[in-house]
């Protein structure tokens, strides 16, 4: 789930809460008021943490992303200068959703003498599978 996926949560929650605190208290329950404030608090609570959890996650991949640019910047003839934290640059550009950018990362890769087949294989494998996944999505919304 994404950034603006949990905002719309969190309105729909915010919107949710008043209604149940009013029926709670037409039904003349005061369980159900205090129930529905606490629920609310929590789910408030858990909420904040969950896009908090993202915004944190999203920000360490952008800066594994810029290091290993780094890295390749400075020695862009060395196959392990595309690896950060065991993770490949190409894979990271894709799982941040920059396939184009992944595709040539992973072209200049190839074209390295040291390079690994299997990774190579594994790589091209992960865009295939990243652009089938865009088609899907581009049909479904046609």
């Amino acid at each position: 789930m994404n950034y603006a996926a949990t905002l719309a949560v969190l309105v729909v929650l915010a919107f949710c809460f008043p209604l149940s605190v009013r029926l709670g208290a037409q039904v003349g329950v005061p369980q159900a008021v205090t129930m529905s404030i606490l629920g609310a608090l929590l789910t408030f609570a858990l909420a904040t943490w969950l896009v908090r959890w993202q915004v944190a996650r999203y920000r360490l991949s952008l800066e594994r992303l810029e290091a290993a640019r780094e890295q390749v910047r400075a020695d862009p003839q060395n196959p392990r200068a595309y690896f950060v934290g065991g993770e490949h640059l190409g894979a990271l550009l894709l799982r941040l959703d920059r396939r184009r950018e992944a595709a040539e990362v992973i072209d200049r890769y190839a074209r390295l003498g040291g390079a690994r087949e299997s990774e190579i294989v594994a790589l091209r494998e992960a865009l295939s599978r990243a652009e089938r996944r865009q088609r899907r999505a581009q049909g479904r919304e046609a």
